[in-house]
This record gives structure tokens, sequence and C-alpha cells, in this order.
């Protein structure tokens, strides 16, 4: 049994809850075990992951948070920032499934983040799960 960590970055709860509830859906469908964690934004998620990591407890990762576009470029930095921290952990050899969602507006977060919608929440945490296989399969 793995044990995962979900990173969320809460800043829209009612998104949060329910990219939430397909993560942990997700990873306990496959049998494994999780906690969660909360930081404060997205860009903060690939920092709780690196220390996370060093603890050397977990298996895998799942990055979760909503990054909405506003009036100003404070979206593309996050968006992009988050994920490209996100993707220089996972070079690194972390098993991490992103589920940051980044979208034009409310609606179009809230139809990705339903578990019986898109399940962004449940294809990050499957995506995670997916990875630790890779890792197994290419481990020395």
């Amino acid at each position: 049994m793995a044990k995962l960590l979900i990173v969320e970055a809460r800043f829209y709860d009612h998104l949060n809850d329910l990219l939430l509830e397909g993560a942990r859906s997700a990873i306990e469908a496959a049998g494994h075990a999780h906690e969660t964690i909360t930081v404060p934004g997205a860009l903060e998620v690939p920092g709780a992951i690196a220390l996370a990591a060093d603890s050397g407890r977990y298996d895998a990762y799942v990055a979760l948070g909503v990054v909405i576009r506003g009036e100003t470029y404070h979206f593309e930095i996050v968006a992009g920032e988050s994920a490209r921290g996100l993707m220089a952990l996972s070079m690194d050899g972390l098993a991490i499934g992103n589920g940051i969602l980044t979208t034009e507006n409310e609606a179009q977060a809230l139809t990705r983040a339903k578990k019986d919608e898109k399940d962004k929440g449940g294809e990050a945490a499957k995506a995670a799960l997916a990875m630790l296989a890779l890792q197994g399969r290419f481990a020395r």
C-alpha cells in the first residue's frame, strides 16, 4: 500500500472540496492511504511537496488548487510558475499528479472539479499513482 500526500492550495473552498473528494475517492478506491495538507496558494504547492519529499514519508503526491483568471497578469505568473515547479519536481523523480485547475472563470472550474463531471481531482490522483507505478517499473 502506497501513501500519498495531497497538497491543496485552499483559496476557493467550495471548489477545493470537490477536488479533494475526487482525489480521496480515487486513492481509496485503489487501496492506498493518504494525508492532506493545506498551503496558502498554488505557488506554495511545489515548495510544500519538496519539503514533504525530503521527509521520505510519502510515495507520491497530488497537487490540488484553483487559479481563476483575473484582471491582472498575476494569473499567468501563478499558473505558469506552479506548473513549472511541479514539473521540476517530477523531473527530479517524484511521482506527482497535477490537479491545479487554471481556468477563465468559476463555471469552468466547477465543471472540472465536480466528481460526476470532469473529476480533475480524481484524475490527478490517478496520474500520481500511474507515475508511482512507473517509478517501480524503472527502479534499479
